[in-house]
């Protein structure tokens, strides 16, 4: 029988347990010849020694005395989570108020140069092409529209060669470089060039600024060359972007209608799919959906949405895609039927005022074919006309045109015809400038920012790092009077912004060792959260997960079971609430059991609410300490202390002469008064100086114990490390460098274990929730070309609590990286204990007969008697008859029993 026992020391424990079973002897039997005492002895022993190695080689003692010292000069400040989240949220507001501008600034640009400019049909103007600058023909000159180019790597853009003194022009495969509309609106938005340069010197924290034609040409600034994908084709179209339609039109309730009799087979069919696919493509989470296919009768290429409108989300659209795609013809087109239904789709949603509550539209596909339509639109849309009707025409047959044309023009639509599947894409981008024009015709320069998004396609050949970015954009009108009341829409201005970038704006010290903060939009799905993991590893390239831009709220932070958080979020509201919350750690094999408070606010003028997530206790805590520059400066400078590199301590963004600097050769200068123009946050650069004195000791503890190091004790730890709550790292070696058995710990490859702008280590965040001076241990297995044979390393770590005036606050963690080995032996040699009169063991752990395990406090074996596959012996608790098949013992590192619901948590 199983006993589960963790030592209970003189000294703080270490959080393991022991396990025995036996694997022939009865229950009874086995523990008369073990007793209680003896195990309880085999713990305390373990417990002890360990205890004794990890305090001594990690120096916990003499840190956390370190800390007690000081502690007159410490307080301990409570954070008001509220005023936190309003604090961040009025940061944020004011980061993107500024992108904002630079927008406005272009878009006046832009209408103002195409007020001024005349349209010349034979106008010759030579542009930077982005495709072909810099190239040269076989002569050895300059292609035309390719003329020299210069180009820098520059680290804000992502260290891709760019000229910030000059945009580019980007245009589609399928579009003339050299027609008449492309040269006289490239010729216009020549003037977009200083205002770019302005917002840039402005502004130095903008990235990438961009002018979107309605002809198809594509003005970004800095300028950089564009490469095609390997067949030598652009597909990029600015026009079919998420920020360009979302710009250009308002949002709507669209009810696509296709026709799927038999004249439709065939090219036909092929044709209406993909123009359907096209449609689809335009539509975003603001707007609302349905599709209904008709012959002899109608039908709803989704049963489940049936006389419904549902959301044009990505997962939507691409069910959508997949059905329509298995449509098949037959029967003959009775389309009256059809209308009729989708008109009192678009009645009941309107009146139950639910929808996008703004545009309605129904899409017509068929091959002309319709009779018995005009009674339709004299009941439903004869008097207002609110639903536009957009015809499409589909193949070469023009008999049945002129009922097409009416059925548009007599409701407020547009007619083509797609006779080829090249046609679809332009000819569906028509019915954007139809429902933009209210908008143009009444100047509403509504400004719009998109949901989070990866890039991959602008540079597909690129190293363009995969980053999440929102895009703020704003359409452009043509004012010249002659065209006013014609509302054409010239095009889109947008700029990007890299969410990272805005959620340094909410400082990971100021959230705790646990918290975090996130942002989710209006519609409910997550910008920002550090439990969104939106790429997957596909060999040694990183991609983006399929709809990882659509991730409700509700789907990472799932104990808001009854959507109160997200409901609050999505209207915007501004308060707090509490939840009692499981956190997955350690790729979700580990588990946290904490209560966190939320408080989240929205942010002004845009669709983005924040969340700022604090666990309960200590994480609701702020330590602040105090010290001299000149001792601080000292500290900070040697050698085993290194700084978060997320982390921003100080502001090296916006100069460029700051960019190449360190984030410590930066506080350096900022505290040395040597360069007054860098701006710092005091508080944490304060923090750093504070906790870089207290643990300045560490460094000769270390040292010395490196130095008198034996044999012996190089067998025992390969490293100890501490860090900070202001993300200061310090760490030392006791065996040389090549004989380290984890080489990435405590490297910028093994995220979990450093500070992060998402999370703070993984040893610092287990150690918080253990008791006070209690040791965590994980046992991780080297990754590489060693393979899984190389010898599993053990981490452990314990948290430095500083109590002041009641208040306990998180100071610092320290720990070691040690060989399981070492573990091994300690616990072997333990085992061969026996209380006090008893004689020799009548039973011990290297009998064939009697299985030994110690479980770490998550349920992971750290050590076992045979871990060798092939070994058949059973598990603990589970009695082996000759009738029953023998069991394989875990291996350490594998679950001996599973945590708390920690199988939930370990879906990545």
């Amino acid at each position: 029988m199983p006993h589960c026992l963790q030592p209970s020391l003189r000294k703080p424990a270490v959080i393991l347990c022991l396990l025995l079973s036996s694997t022939s002897l009865s229950p009874t039997w086995g523990q008369a010849m073990i007793p209680l005492e003896t195990v309880k002895l085999w713990a305390d022993t373990f417990g002890g020694n360990l205890y004794d190695t990890v305090t001594k080689y990690s120096g916990s003692l003499l840190l956390q005395k370190k800390y007690k010292d000081v502690e007159p000069n410490l307080r301990i400040q409570e954070v008001d989570g509220l005023e936190l989240v309003k604090k961040f949220s009025e940061d944020m507001e004011t980061m993107l108020r500024r992108k904002v501008e630079a927008v406005k600034n272009v878009v006046e640009a832009a209408e103002e140069a195409d007020l001024d400019h005349e349209f010349n049909e034979s106008l010759v103007f030579d542009y930077y092409n982005s495709v072909l600058i810099n190239e040269r023909d076989a002569r050895g000159e300059y292609v035309e529209l390719g003329a020299e180019f210069v180009l820098e790597p520059n680290a804000h853009f992502s260290n891709l060669r760019v000229n910030t003194s000059l945009s580019s022009v980007q245009l589609p495969t399928n579009v003339y470089n050299k027609d008449p509309d492309i040269l006289n609106g490239v010729y216009m938005s020549e003037a977009l060039n200083p205002v770019f340069v302005e917002n840039f010197q402005r502004d130095p924290t903008l990235t990438w600024q961009y002018f979107g034609s309605s002809t198809g040409f594509f003005r970004i600034y800095p300028g950089i060359k564009w490469t095609p994908d390997e067949n030598g084709v652009i597909t990029f179209d600015c026009r079919n972007r998420g920020w360009y339609i979302q710009a250009a039109t308002s949002p709507k309730d669209v009810v696509i209608v296709v026709d799927t009799s038999g004249s439709m087979k065939g090219l036909r069919m092929a044709i209406a799919k993909h123009t359907i696919s096209t449609i689809l493509d335009t539509l975003g989470e603001n707007d609302f959906v349905n599709i209904i296919a008709y012959n002899d009768y109608i039908h709803y290429i989704e049963p489940c949405f049936k006389g419904i409108l549902v959301q044009a989300d990505r997962d939507n659209r691409e069910h959508f895609k997949q059905l329509v795609s298995e449509l098949v013809v037959k029967g003959v087109g009775v389309v009256d039927q059809a209308l009729r239904e989708a008109f009192q789709i678009l009645k009941r949603f309107q009146e139950a005022r639910q929808g996008s509550l703004c545009n309605q539209a129904i899409m017509l596909l068929t091959d002309g074919a319709v009779e018995d339509y005009e009674p339709v639109f004299e009941k439903y849309n004869q008097l207002d006309r609110k639903v536009r009707v957009f015809t499409y025409l589909i193949g070469r047959e023009v008999t049945f045109a002129d009922r097409m044309k009416w059925i548009a023009c007599n409701n407020k639509g547009y007619y083509t015809q797609i006779s080829t599947l090249a046609d679809a894409q332009e000819n569906v981008m028509e019915y954007l400038h139809v429902l933009s024009r209210p908008m143009v015709i009444n100047h509403d320069h509504d400004i719009i920012w998109t949901e989070a998004y990866m890039d991959s396609k602008l540079f597909a050949s690129q190293a363009q790092s995969l980053v999440l970015l929102t895009t703020v954009a704003m359409p452009v009108f043509s004012r010249k009077n002659e065209t006013r009341s014609h509302g054409i829409l010239l095009g889109v201005v947008g700029s990007d912004v890299a969410l990272r970038e805005l959620m340094k704006l909410a400082p990971r010290y100021k959230l705790g060792v646990h918290g975090y903060a996130f942002l989710n939009t209006n519609n409910g799905y997550i910008l920002s959260h550090p439990d969104l993991r939106p790429l997957y590893r596909e060999g040694k390239k990183l991609k983006p997960k399929p709809n990882y831009n659509s991730v409700d709220l509700s789907e990472v932070e799932w104990e808001d079971r009854a959507e109160i958080l997200r409901t609050a979020m999505i209207n915007g509201e501004t308060g707090s609430l509490s939840m009692d919350v499981k956190i997955p750690l350690d790729k979700g094999k580990r588990v946290l059991f904490l209560t966190n408070d939320y408080f989240f606010t929205d942010i002004s003028d845009t669709p983005f609410s924040l969340g700022v997530v604090l666990s309960q206790g200590h994480g609701e805590h702020i330590l602040l300490g105090n010290t001299s520059v000149e001792e601080g400066l000292h500290d900070l400078l040697h050698p085993d202390l290194t700084l978060a590199s997320d982390w921003i301590y100080c502001i090296t963004d916006i100069d460029p002469d700051h960019r190449k600097l360190s984030q410590r050769e930066a506080m350096v200068r900022f505290l040395t008064g040597e360069d007054p123009d860098l701006e710092c946050d005091e508080e944490l650069v304060r923090e750093v100086l504070f906790d870089g004195v207290v643990t300045a000791p560490m460094e000769a503890y270390w040292t010395a114990l490196a130095l008198n190091a034996s044999e012996e004790s190089e067998r025992v730890a390969d490293m100890a490390f501490l860090g900070t709550r202001a993300g200061l790292l310090r760490s030392s070696l006791f065996v040389g460098s090549e004989k380290v058995s984890n080489k990435k710990f405590l490297t910028p490859e093994d995220k979990a274990s450093v500070f992060t702008m998402d999370h703070f280590p993984l040893w610092y965040r287990q150690a918080a929730e253990q008791p006070a001076g209690s040791f965590v241990f994980n046992l991780r297995t080297p990754e590489g070309p060693e393979g899984p044979g190389e010898p599993g390393v053990v981490t452990v770590s314990t948290a430095v609590a500083v109590t002041v005036d009641e208040k306990t606050a998180i100071a610092a963690a320290v720990g070691i990286q040690m060989r399981l080995d070492f573990l091994q032996r300690t616990f072997w040699a333990a085992t061969q204990q026996c209380s006090a009169g008893d004689g020799p063991c009548p039973k011990s752990c290297q009998d064939g007969d009697l299985d030994c395990f110690i479980v770490d406090n998550n349920g992971f074996i750290l050590i076992s008697e045979r871990p060798q596959e092939g070994d058949h012996v059973r598990l603990p608790g589970h009695v082996q008859t000759p009738q029953s098949p023998p069991q394989r013992r875990p291996a350490p590192g594998q679950p001996y029993l599973s945590p708390p619901d920690c199988n939930q948590m370990a879906g990545e």
